[in-house]
């Protein structure tokens, strides 16, 4: 089956031609304005294209809306806006990644195969007693409550959780945590971190990620 993909785009002709573009590949559900796409987020689809420009709306407004509302898919921002600050905070927002206008196709073909991939995780995973569940972006241990992980922090978390112990290199946190080419600082990767070692705690964990000064991070 094809993977549903939510498309949010106001402009009528770009629009379908993205729907008959994608339709080869997924199953496009077309949304014209932010209180559609609120409505389609809960029909199961698999990732959203959402442009920022909306007319009743700003694009990273509704990325949050919809993350408020458990949507946990992966979201690709579209913008004719080009400047880093904008990146980043369709980052901040809950995004995965960003294209800016102009863009051919193939490279959203693409970037829509590369977040589906990384979203592509298994339903739990454990370490030492820490369970990621993959579907409701969440974790718990044997002693604390459930505590919900934005899809960053879902991210870099199953990356330390998979090593298994073992160091993995900042710049591979990195690579998990954000798409190909997005500007992280080591301010970013760290203030990540100390949220991921906040609710570690909050979830009754005795696990935290301690670092190994000049080569990475690990779960001890």
């Amino acid at each position: 089956m094809r993977p549903k993909i939510l498309i949010v785009e106001d402009d009528h002709a770009l629009r379908d031609a993205l729907r008959r573009g994608l339709s080869a590949d997924f199953e496009p559900v077309p949304a014209a304005d932010g209180a559609t796409a609120l409505r389609l987020a809960e029909t199961g689809v698999e990732a959203a294209v959402l442009d920022i420009g909306l007319p009743d709306s700003d694009g990273r407004d509704v990325c949050q809306a919809m993350r408020a509302h458990g949507f946990r898919a992966p979201v690709i921002f579209l913008t004719a806006r080009h400047h880093i600050t904008d990146r980043l905070s369709g980052f901040s927002a809950g995004g995965d990644d960003y294209l800016s206008k102009p863009f051919h196709l193939a490279e959203l073909t693409a970037r829509l195969r590369a977040v589906l991939k990384r979203s592509a995780v298994p339903p739990t995973v454990s370490h030492a007693g820490l369970v990621l569940d993959a579907v409701n972006h969440g974790m718990a241990s044997g002693t604390g409550a459930p505590v919900t992980l934005s899809p960053t922090e879902f991210r870099l978390l199953a990356s330390l959780v998979a090593a298994g112990g073992n160091i993995v290199r900042r710049l591979d946190l990195v690579r998990a945590g954000w798409p190909e080419g997005a500007y992280v600082s080591d301010n970013t990767l760290d203030q990540y971190l100390s949220r991921l070692r906040r609710k570690l705690r909050e979830a009754g964990s005795g696990l935290s990620i301690t670092t190994v000064r000049g080569v990475g991070h690990r779960l001890s």
